[in-house]
């Protein structure tokens, strides 16, 4: 068996790429190395794959699906753990064509690959609590109403999700969308809250805390998602001849904390008080996100036991040694 990881130099890509490694499976890594955030990041996460004899890597866009077809003509996949998405609510509001780009001409290309593959076992990918817009119930449950999305980073997950379920409907593909809450750790992203906090922290800076403090957040660490991803990539759907082979879990820590309780246990991480700067709440966020997990834990027993209290340290004490920090 052949395990494709699209997004493979990305953070949640490059560890699922890694654990499939570690018991033993063949995966072919792809991605574009684009400059969202730092190169050389991505690059040092290669790294660490790249030595695995059973890793194989292709530099390819998603969004180019020549270029795509080509890179992966040569290998029997049997799995796919689709990741590589243009991230960010934010920068949606500045980059809009980035998001079509990769998050809908991207996931058809992919589509169009599984479907092209005999064999092809499962297709597992990468939605968003984004999709969840500003819905006040909480937690957020899968059959929750998702038809207001609050950016445009949203609304392409929503559309992968819809998608997704015509190719599972229309071809029997296998699939299942993942809507990740709020993923933190070690080789994290620089573009996310617990990185630019560190980042600011150290340097003695203010760091940004939108509306004024008063945000909650599943925060999920980064172990506790692998692991989730992986249960549901190896224990695909079933095809009833009914319904569409297509499942949607939300895969977070069903934990949801006050911003200002994480900024307090990353102070007592660092060693040092943060300069908070209290800010309005930014266009295209949501005040809170909370995940339900139930679905996800009935079908493919994902159990969470990484608290911040443990997980903002292990990120702290990764985030000095990777920046050479006493």
């Amino acid at each position: 068996m052949a395990y494709l990881v699209t997004g493979a130099a990305g953070f949640i890509g490059a560890a699922v790429a890694q654990r499939l490694l570690d018991r033993g499976e063949q995966v072919v890594g792809i991605d574009n190395l684009n400059d969202y955030y730092s190169v050389q990041l991505k690059r040092d996460r290669l790294a660490l794959l790249t030595p695995h004899p059973g890793f194989t890597f292709a530099e390819v866009d998603i969004a180019d699906n020549a270029a795509l077809t080509a890179a992966l003509a040569p290998h029997p996949i049997t799995h796919i753990v689709h990741l590589a998405a243009q991230a960010g609510v934010r920068y949606s509001l500045t980059n809009p064509h980035a998001y079509v780009q990769s998050n809908l001409v991207g996931q058809v290309n992919m589509l169009e690959y599984a479907r092209s593959r005999d064999g092809l076992m499962s297709m597992s990918y990468a939605s968003s609590s984004s999709v969840y817009g500003g819905n006040t119930k909480m937690p957020f449950a899968e059959d929750d109403r998702v038809d207001a999305p609050i950016s445009l980073y949203a609304a392409t997950k929503k559309a992968d999700e819809l998608m997704g379920n015509v190719y599972a409907h229309l071809y029997r593909l296998p699939l299942t969308g993942l809507r990740f809450f709020t993923v933190y750790g070690p080789w994290g992203r620089p573009d996310m809250a617990l990185w630019l906090f560190t980042d600011a922290i150290l340097k003695g800076e203010p760091i940004r805390v939108f509306n004024h403090g008063d945000m909650r957040r599943d925060f999920t660490f980064i172990d506790d998602i692998v692991a989730g991803v992986i249960a549901v990539t190896d224990n695909p759907p079933a095809d009833a001849g009914t319904n569409p082979p297509h499942r949607l879990y939300n895969i977070g820590n069903n934990k949801p904390e006050q911003l200002l309780r994480m900024i307090d246990v990353l102070e007592d991480a660092i060693g040092i008080k943060a300069v908070r700067s209290l800010e309005p709440m930014q266009p295209g966020d949501v005040p809170a996100t909370y995940a339900d997990i139930t679905a996800i834990s009935r079908d493919h027993g994902f159990a969470p036991t990484t608290p911040i209290e443990i997980g903002i340290p292990r990120f702290v004490d990764w985030f000095k040694g990777y920046h050479g920090l006493s």
